[in-house]
């Protein structure tokens, strides 16, 4: 609010009354954003989503998963990898994904002596890095809104941009590597010792949530991993047909009629994810109702509640639209520095590694990505212009999403940092300080990759090259740490038998 503040004073040179109707009613104030069509789909999206976390929890599917995991998964290993791909299953948002994983595996993890810095550590890098890299999201309608052109469609160059974006992409691969391999550094190694030698989750003295309880089993039949598993399905797929839908692909003799892809990139985001959330949560209403697991009352209780978590994300983007058209728009920030990179000229290679630092720096001090990324792509948009440098443009957008993912990842004002927190039981400044030295490793190597990027310019070769890097300093770090921490390492793993025995 108070950059929208800012840039509403310098747009019309500190005149008070001006200053108050450019901010609220001007072409890109606040109401004229939340008056597109677009954006309010995108909030009504929001607010599916949250009405839909809460009504699966109350009908019991949430602890029928965790249920359902405690008897099957039998080694620590495997509790996080389930934890990270119960997290890339729920693409579809960042806090739908932080509410819902937290609240099934907390019970999972706490039976394999997982620490709970571990589990915020795993929630948080499997909600924005999986949503920016999913096509069905909030956060893909959100970015192709920012960087929709004549030239090429937002989803599309959302689309393009997935394998460039290393920072997302790594962190996924990092999970993997440190889960199968039981590498630990950092503060991190302090809790994870804690957890499994001294049987202390927490580590340090605050307990949050102290006997909180997040699912119930359902108030009249018995809860089954369904009741979590058929709601998310049919929210995709529903989200899936929504966004063709709006693209035209129904269209008797329109462009796109029958042509996926096409119809996929021609998609009306806000508009296609609303209707498929809304034909989603219908769905799962009269699914529970069927089921007996939830009476008509009480799962009504779900709709206030699901709107209140979302109260903030809604506030969030709706100063960052209205920031995003200040700067566009009434400043014409993006034109300036077009014109001063207009002699960049070989120098353009090594932008994208210095558009994600500067990506990271913005969404560390913002605590949004979103927010960074209105700022970033519309400016990396036109500084490659994708008609002469589309391969230039395409990894400076991956750059800028990058960095807005990497900033927020780091953030303790982070609102996806802070319920991935909440979603864990963890105390968020734990959470917060052992999760850094993970971030800064995976962004040492993403930066590396974006001036390797830039200049090879071969998606495949450039993906290759990361993943080896990312394996190999994980490789290294773990031969120092076991060196240096041979006694604690040799504890822990005994530890670690014993448990799986």
């Amino acid at each position: 609010f108070l950059g929208c503040l800012v840039g509403a004073l310098l747009y019309t040179q500190f005149a008070p009354w001006d200053t108050i109707v450019t901010l609220v009613g001007a072409d890109y104030g606040i109401i004229s954003v939340l008056a597109d069509g677009g954006n309010m789909g995108i909030i009504v999206f929001l607010v599916t989503l949250g009405i839909m976390v809460d009504l699966m929890n109350k009908g019991g599917g949430s602890e029928a998963f965790g249920r359902w995991a405690k008897k099957t998964v039998h080694t620590r290993c495997g509790a996080q990898l389930l934890t990270m791909l119960l997290g890339v299953l729920i693409f579809v948002d960042d806090y739908f994904n932080c509410l819902t994983v937290g609240a099934v595996m907390r019970p999972v993890t706490e039976s394999h002596k997982i620490s709970r810095a571990k589990l915020a550590y795993v929630i948080d890098s499997t909600a924005a890095p999986v949503c920016m890299i999913a096509p069905v999201s909030s956060w893909a309608a959100a970015v192709s809104g920012y960087v929709n052109s004549d030239n090429v469609s937002g989803i599309e160059m959302f689309i393009k941009q997935i394998p460039w974006n290393y920072y997302c992409l790594l962190t996924l691969l990092m999970i993997v590597v440190i889960s199968i391999l039981n590498i630990d550094y950092g503060p991190m190694l302090t809790h994870e010792y804690n957890a499994q030698v001294k049987d202390d989750l927490f580590t340090t003295p605050e307990r949050p949530f102290a006997g909180a309880d997040d699912y119930e089993t359902g108030t009249k039949g018995k809860s089954s991993v369904l009741d979590l598993i058929l709601p998310v399905v049919v929210l995709i797929a529903t989200c899936i047909i929504g966004l063709i839908y709006t693209g035209g692909f129904y269209e008797a003799g329109g462009e796109y009629a029958g042509d996926f892809m096409g119809a996929f990139s021609n998609a009306s985001s806000g508009q296609g994810l609303a209707i498929g959330s809304m034909l989603a949560l219908v769905f799962t209403f009269i699914y529970f109702w069927l089921r007996g697991a939830i009476g008509f009352e009480k799962s009504f209780e779900s709709v206030p509640n699901g709107f209140i978590q979302m109260i903030s994300p809604i506030l969030i983007l709706t100063f960052a639209w209205t920031l995003c058209g200040l700067t566009r728009y009434g400043m014409y920030s993006a034109d300036f520095v077009v014109n001063a990179m207009s002699g960049a000229g070989e120098l353009a290679k090594f932008l994208p590694a210095v558009i994600f630092i500067i990506g990271a720096a913005i969404g560390f001090a913002t605590g949004t990505s979103w927010g960074t990324i209105g700022i970033m792509a519309p400016i990396v948009v036109q500084v490659f212009n994708y008609d002469q440098q589309p391969i230039l443009c395409t990894i400076g957008l991956a750059a800028a999403c990058a960095g807005g993912v990497m900033g927020d990842h780091c953030s303790p004002i982070s609102d996806t940092t802070i319920m991935a927190s909440a979603g864990a039981h963890c105390y968020h400044l734990n959470h917060v300080f052992t999760q850094i030295p993970y971030a800064l490793t995976v962004a040492g190597v993403a930066f590396v990759s974006f001036i390797l990027a830039g200049i090879i310019q071969n998606v495949v070769i450039c993906l290759i090259i990361a993943c080896v890097l990312m394996v190999a300093t994980l490789l290294v770090i773990k031969a120092i740490m076991a060196k240096k921490h041979q006694g604690i390492f040799q504890e822990m793993a005994e530890a670690d038998k014993a448990l799986t025995k």
